[in-house]
């Protein structure tokens, strides 16, 4: 358990669909308390899954389960370690209206069909940053909300890194806690029916269909990721957590399987 002071307390300036979780930064270590249920072990068991898959290890952020005291009360979550190497994150939102005062969310959403869609928004964050193959970054990022079903990835969660001098580089992948039906205190309660619950979660970036998303990003840019994790993986990093309460466990395992299941292409060993 790390105990956090409000000099640590943070507001980064980005924006969930569903609110802001307390976070804080000391020495170089970010920490983010549950919100809405267990975004903490999301957050931990994509990332360690990630591992088994074809991106870089500097391709995205490693999290771990943390308990974290703040104002006598004792809360769930997660730690990471600063990845930005002195550069500062923005969002493709707030640097759109930075730059030409109207964000990047209304243009895309102006726009009637689904694959203009994301052709705009890739040329559109190329034309802003200089950086090339914006379109592979974001079809990683779709198969990632695809996979583990993050709900919460639009301009607002979709950041570059940036110098203060003009320069911009991609952001490691990183915010999924909002993945493996995280939110039990709104919309997927414990009680649910997981079956039914994943099929109506829903995907924010171009449309609300996750496989529709990633089908354009597959047919527009390429497969961009492969995994190879099995359920004997699975089970051991939800087993090296020491935190989250069994049941809540059981059930990701249940959505992790079900989800390779349904996207077994995903799969080299399969």
């Amino acid at each position: 358990m790390v105990e956090m002071f409000e000099s640590d307390l943070r507001e980064e300036g980005r924006r969930s669909s569903k609110g802001n979780q307390l976070k804080w930064e000391d020495n170089g270590v970010w920490y983010k308390a549950d919100y809405l249920g267990y975004e903490g072990l999301s957050e931990y068991v994509v990332s360690e899954l990630l591992k088994d898959s074809t991106l870089a290890s500097d391709e995205y952020v490693i999290y771990y389960p943390e308990q974290i005291r703040y104002k006598n009360q004792t809360y769930n979550g997660c730690r990471s370690n600063d990845f930005t190497g002195g550069w500062q994150t923005i969002t493709l939102e707030r640097l759109f209206k930075n730059l030409y005062g109207e964000g990047l969310n209304k243009g895309i959403y102006s726009i009637e069909d689904h694959e203009a869609r994301l052709i705009y928004l890739v040329e559109q964050a190329e034309r802003a940053t200089g950086i090339k193959d914006f379109g592979k970054y974001v079809c990683k990022l779709f198969t990632i909300d695809a996979l583990f079903l993050n709900e919460d990835r639009h301009t607002h969660n979709i950041s570059v890194l940036m110098d203060g001098e003009g320069g911009f580089r991609l952001c490691p992948i990183y915010d999924n806690g909002a993945a493996l039906l995280s939110d039990t205190a709104m919309d997927y309660p414990l009680e649910g029916d997981i079956y039914e619950l994943i099929s109506s979660v829903k995907s924010k970036t171009i449309c609300d269909s996750f496989d529709e998303q990633l089908e354009i990003a597959e047919k527009l840019y390429g497969r961009q990721i492969t995994f190879s994790f099995d359920r004997k993986r699975m089970e051991a990093v939800l087993d090296a957590d020491g935190i989250y309460d069994k049941k809540i466990k059981n059930r990701v395992s249940d959505i992790v399987l079900e989800q390779r299941r349904k996207y077994k292409y995903l799969f080299s060993t399969d």
